[in-house]
């Protein structure tokens, strides 16, 4: 199983970025995708996650409104597209998947600053 994580970087408040993951190893529309973060100092956090089909998602409280998570199981990809961001956003992103046991990207940085 591997996750890779992309689209992460340095963004102003209010601004917008799409986070990739792409997903190999396993039959990736079978599970369950979910995107977590954590910041300097604190516990890494849930996001958002959403169910192999596609149709039923979780977020965050902070995060609901702003994130959309989606998923093309033709591409084995899952998004996290993140608008009106904040600078509590800023945070390294993880895709994270159970698939017998847990599996992490390497984490992608996101920066939201003016």
């Amino acid at each position: 199983v591997q996750l890779v994580e992309s689209g992460g970087g340095l963004v102003q408040p209010g601004g917008s970025l799409r986070l990739s993951c792409a997903a190999s190893g396993f039959t990736f529309s079978s599970y369950a995708m979910s995107w977590y973060r954590q910041a300097p100092g604190k516990e890494r956090e849930l996001v958002a996650r959403i169910f192999n089909s596609g149709g039923s998602t979780n977020y965050a409280a902070s995060v609901k409104g702003r994130f959309t998570i989606s998923r093309d199981n033709a591409k084995n990809t899952v998004y996290l597209q993140m608008n009106s961001l904040k600078s509590e956003d800023t945070a390294v992103y993880y895709c994270y998947s159970y698939v017998m046991r847990d599996y992490w990207g390497q984490g992608t940085q996101v920066t939201v600053s003016s």
